[in-house]
């Protein structure tokens, strides 16, 4: 689907100058300078974000999840490190939200990987678990994701929002009241815990801080036309990867019609 605001080929060679091959190396080292200060300040946030403060969890959480019912403690699967993706999947929803499917499509790769660094990946939804799993089957993801359908953990950590919220206009999220947008939105919780079973959040994001997982968006800023989105940003062009409509998967298209656009658009900024 190409957008009437994407970059036209003609406007992109309007964009650039054509140089030598001197001036281009010049261009090229004066980027790298910039890069590298990018670089290094990246490292130092992620310092800062290693050293914040915990918080103690004392509430007990329950799941549903194919083995049965855990605890928040039992989904770490005997690592100090837990990474919570609150996925966007409500009860009465047909199917995942496709942003937030957009971001899952590049985690199966991670998880070997995060296993040998003391760390568990595993997406929670409120949708029943019958409801994921189906979903899970279709999208071909081998991420552990289960159901907080039977406990509070969404509403607790604001991802997830009652119907008098709805009604009030107003909801806690990103760390700041603000005007009602949907009943479900993504983000992601860190947890650790120690050699007492303590478990402790020591760090959330939401709207955009998920952003950096989905590596298409790395290779799309490498390219000239970057991420060439609409004022719709990623929902103007993203759909669940079995729904593109020229088959690029290899794979026939699922049946039904895409969804419409979830709250990520508005949260995309």
């Amino acid at each position: 689907m190409q957008s009437e605001q994407a970059v036209q080929p003609e406007e992109l060679m309007e964009q650039h100058k054509i140089v030598s091959r001197e001036e281009w190396l010049a261009a090229q080292r004066a980027h790298l300078v910039e890069e590298k200060a990018f670089t290094r300040a990246r490292d130092a946030l992620a310092k800062k974000r290693q050293a914040l403060p915990w918080m103690k969890v004392d509430k007990t959480y329950t799941f549903d999840t194919p083995d049965g019912e855990k605890t928040l403690a039992d989904l770490f699967a005997g690592r100090s490190q837990l990474i919570v993706y609150h996925f966007m999947l409500g009860p009465d929803w047909e199917q995942g939200c496709p942003g937030c499917s957009f971001l899952s499509d590049h985690i199966d790769g991670a998880l070997v990987h995060l296993a040998h660094r003391d760390v568990t990946y595993v997406a929670i939804s409120r949708a029943p678990l019958e409801k994921i799993e189906a979903f899970k089957e279709r999208m071909e993801w081998r991420f552990p994701w289960v159901s907080s359908f039977s406990s509070d953990f969404n509403y607790d950590f604001n991802v997830s929002f009652t119907t008098q919220q709805e009604a009030e206009g107003k909801v806690f999220y990103n760390f700041e009241t603000q005007d009602y947008a949907c009943d479900e939105l993504p983000g992601m919780s860190v947890f650790y815990r120690n050699d007492k079973g303590e478990i402790f959040r020591t760090f959330a994001s939401y709207a955009r801080g998920g952003e950096p997982l989905i590596s298409t968006y790395t290779l799309l800023d490498y390219v000239p036309k970057g991420r060439d989105e609409d004022e719709n940003k990623m929902m103007g062009w993203m759909r669940h990867h079995d729904r593109y409509e020229d088959g690029v998967t290899g794979k026939s298209l699922a049946e039904g019609k895409e969804a419409d656009a979830c709250c990520h658009s508005a949260l995309h900024k």
